[in-house]
């Protein structure tokens, strides 16, 4: 063999090494993605205050959600990756102009939860510095945009995010044991609830499942290379962790929340600087742990946002290619950001309601993107590179689909309502 051929060998092995290496971290990148995008200020806002309103009861919510979730994301994951196309442009092949239609709703779905997620921002400097949620909010969208612009920052903060959220994750299995929360009757009403509320589902599921949120994971996955209906059992894995994740992690908070409130405390769910949350933890852990929670709580808040703007940005390739990538796509990110801020600092509504209502807002347009996919699963599965397609999954999710559909309708006046009278 000539020194040459040798020297080729070597550089596609290395080329292949390396694609490997950036495949795999695009997968566990898209876990990560949706995972994250789930956990923010607002899954947790929503779970603090529905508990405190709801008590056990909102255990039930808590498990609608989760297989309405499970029902989402698998089909929504599957059809994106096995076509190999972004939702805007795999709803255009089979529906011309419904991929506008979603790129719109998702836009002006990320809208609404960045503007909670800059307010989440703000109630985590509250909590963690005692600054005006107002002035806090302004901070986390100044050091946002400074974050996506300068790449080497943006690296070390997504290092410090992954410490910060499994501190998050500590933190709340330590409250939630030390609160002592009566298990016996959450389990009985996970199952039987003595209350049932369309609206809370609605907003709990939108929180976690809607808006860009369905869209994220499959978005970042397609990132691997692995695209194509071949790769159906990863990425079935890969959706179904993230989704583990999410759900544990809501149920553990739950509990959490569940045994302060409990206990008899008092949580502050309509005032200006209302943390829920906050609250929460700080009558267990004490003043350190009110801290500690803010710190936590801006870093989930700080990467919402980024994630939030850059996901929803990336739908404008619907009507033009030049947001595929480069300095237009940077710009609009930015330009997403800037707005949210200004929305948020001209309203006078408190921060933990915002968090709330933008969670039951992206539940009330959800069902309109899903019935393009399922319209795909049933009738245009040429576009997915196969004909045949998991009977259980289609199912599952026209189900769902007609389940949102109805929750979305009887829930529009109760949602918009928390904006008006807090949480």
């Amino acid at each position: 063999m000539s020194e040459q051929s040798q020297t080729d060998d070597q550089t596609d092995a290395k080329l292949a090494a390396v694609k490997k290496r950036v495949g795999r971290s695009a997968v566990i990148g898209a876990i990560f993605l949706m995972a994250t995008s789930a956990i923010g200020p607002g899954f947790i806002t929503q779970t603090a205050t529905f508990t405190a309103s709801m008590g056990a009861a909102f255990a039930f919510a808590i498990l609608v959600s989760v297989l309405i979730d499970i029902a989402v994301q698998l089909n929504v994951w599957r059809m994106i990756t096995s076509s190999g196309k972004r939702a805007g442009e795999l709803a255009n092949s089979a529906i011309p102009f419904s991929g506008h239609v979603i790129a719109i709703l998702v836009v002006i779905g990320g809208l609404a939860f960045n503007i909670g997620n800059i307010a989440g921002g703000g109630l985590g400097l509250n909590a963690l510095l005692g600054v005006d949620p107002k002035i806090g909010g302004l901070l986390t969208a100044a050091l946002a945009i400074v974050i996506f612009l300068i790449k080497k920052a943006g690296k070390v903060m997504d290092i410090v995010l992954v410490v910060l959220g499994i501190g998050m994750i500590v933190m709340t299995v330590v409250v939630a044991i030390v609160a002592q929360p009566p298990i016996g009757e959450a389990l009985r009403q996970t199952f039987v609830p003595d209350e049932l509320n369309f609206a809370t589902i609605t907003t709990i599921v939108g929180g976690t499942v809607g808006g860009y949120i369905t869209y994220s994971g499959a978005h970042r996955y397609l990132d691997s290379g692995q695209t194509g209906p071949q790769y159906a059992g990863p990425v079935m894995r890969a959706a179904a962790n993230g989704i583990l994740i999410t759900g544990i992690m809501r149920y553990v908070l739950f509990l959490a929340i569940l045994g302060v409130v409990a206990s008899g405390v008092a949580l502050d769910l309509s005032s200006q600087a209302a943390n829920p949350a906050g609250q929460a933890f700080g009558s267990v852990l004490g003043d350190a742990g009110l801290r500690i929670f803010g710190a936590i709580f801006w870093a989930a808040a700080l990467s919402s946002v980024i994630g939030a703007a850059y996901t929803s940005a990336t739908f404008l390739s619907s009507f033009h290619k030049r947001f595929l990538g480069g300095w237009s796509l940077q710009i609009a990110t930015v330009a997403f950001i800037v707005v949210s801020l200004i929305v948020y600092l001209s309203i006078g509504t408190a921060p933990a309601a915002i968090l709330v209502f933008v969670g039951g807002f992206n539940g009330l347009i959800l069902p309109i993107g899903l019935t393009v996919f399922m319209y795909i699963g049933w009738f245009r599965r040429d576009l997915l590179g196969t004909k045949k397609y998991p009977l259980v999954l289609l199912i599952a999710g026209t189900l769902v689909t007609l389940l949102t559909w109805y929750m979305g309708i009887v829930s529009v006046g109760p949602i918009f309502a928390f904006l008006g009278t807090g949480a």
